[in-house]
């Protein structure tokens, strides 16, 4: 999980992966969405794609990226599994503010 969270840490790098929930894309077509040079890009997609977030296959000359969905299925699990701990940890607080009402 520390993978997954310093790679979308970085706006850049949670934008590539907005780009790409519209499906799969060249690095260049990535590149001339966001405004940003190839390398760069491509910088980024290497973090993506070590958090297991993005892979990339090589078609021809291009690589084609796309989002790896089990990756945000344990990214998902994990926020669950502390949602329940925060929605508990709420209604135990309002439950003692209401009780503490006049």
């Amino acid at each position: 999980m520390d993978a997954v969270f310093l790679a979308l840490a970085d706006g850049t790098r949670r934008r590539l992966v907005d780009e790409l929930l519209a499906g799969d894309a060249t690095v260049g077509q990535l590149a001339e969405r966001l405004g940003v040079a190839t390398p760069s890009v491509s910088k980024h997609l290497t973090v993506l794609e070590r958090a297991g977030l993005v892979s990339r296959q090589r078609e021809a000359q291009w690589r084609r990226c796309r989002l790896e969905g089990a990756a945000f299925a344990r990214l998902r699990d994990w926020v669950d599994h502390y949602e329940s701990l925060w929605t508990g940890s709420l209604d135990r607080l309002e439950a003692r503010l209401r009780d503490e009402r006049p």
